[in-house]
């Protein structure tokens, strides 16, 4: 329940229109949030970024292993911009309450790997504050033990025929929109099929969808954030609840937190936790 009332929270913070250009004062709000929750962790990275004429910031909070070891840190990253005329509750305030709790949870009881946690901006306009970062980090040289996107989490529907697809994958999968969907590359594929049966396990129902092409043959499977760093070679996953595909406010003004299933949203945190836990 604690858990539940914080994503609320957070939720109650991010949920407003916040496009960076026709909501400049909503979208400065958010990333203010964002920067000052993180803040509480640790010190808040800003990597910045132009478009449009305007510098624009990813926000990165770094944090320690377990063992405080050299190994690659996994990148978890949600954005934070919406499109206009949206609240965006599940698109992407989900992601980013999610974000923020995983800072608290890792923060007090780290993971085997460092954790780098990222706050993405302009996902919207055609991801480019994820394309700018996952670029800055190969031009480092900068191993990822894995990229994860959470990409929309909180829309549930158990009705039969709730949940649509592409007509290559269809006959593949539920036609209940009651899951959530780990979609990755195939250097990702060991990784998708241990995150899914911990989080199964922890009573998340999932269904995962592994893409050789990198999004070429089911260009949706490359909407969002995890998707520049499938191009620049890194293993990477998106979590998500599969947007368009079932939830009817998609880029909607009826994008709100009414339409949410918070029980659904905490569940999909607490077992995603549990099982970045297993991770070797």
């Amino acid at each position: 329940m604690i858990l539940k009332q914080q994503l609320h929270d957070h939720l109650n913070q991010i949920v407003r229109q916040r496009d960076p250009y026709l909501n400049s004062g909503g979208h400065f709000f958010v990333r203010e949030y964002i920067r000052e929750t993180l803040t509480q962790w640790g010190t808040v990275e800003v990597h910045e970024f132009k478009f449009n004429g305007k510098t624009h910031q990813n926000l990165i909070l770094n944090l320690n292993s377990a063992s405080n070891s050299d190994l690659p840190p996994i990148l978890i990253g949600a954005h934070y911009d919406a499109v206009p005329g949206t609240p965006g509750a599940d698109d992407n305030a989900t992601g980013v309450a999610v974000l923020l709790e995983m800072a608290r949870v890792f923060a007090s009881n780290p993971l085997k790997y460092p954790v780098k946690l990222v706050a993405f901006d302009l996902e919207e306009y055609g991801l480019l504050g994820s394309t700018a970062y996952a670029k800055y980090l190969k031009d480092k040289e900068q191993k990822l033990r894995l990229m994860l996107s959470l990409e929309m989490l909180g829309y549930c529907n158990h009705a039969p025929g709730s949940q649509t697809y592409p007509d290559l994958i269809k006959p593949f999968y539920s036609d209940r929109a009651n899951f959530i969907a780990l979609v990755g590359n195939l250097s990702a594929i060991f990784d998708m099929n241990s995150l899914s049966k911990q989080m199964k396990h922890h009573g998340t129902p999932i269904e995962i969808l592994p893409d050789p092409s990198a999004g070429k043959l089911v260009p949706i499977t490359g909407f969002s954030d995890h998707r520049p760093f499938w191009q620049q070679k890194y293993r990477a996953i998106m979590v998500t609840d599969t947007a368009m595909l079932r939830n009817p406010h998609y880029h909607k003004a009826s994008d709100t937190i009414e339409t949410l299933n918070l029980d659904f949203l905490t569940n999909a945190c607490q077992s995603l936790i549990a099982a970045l836990r297993t991770i070797n």
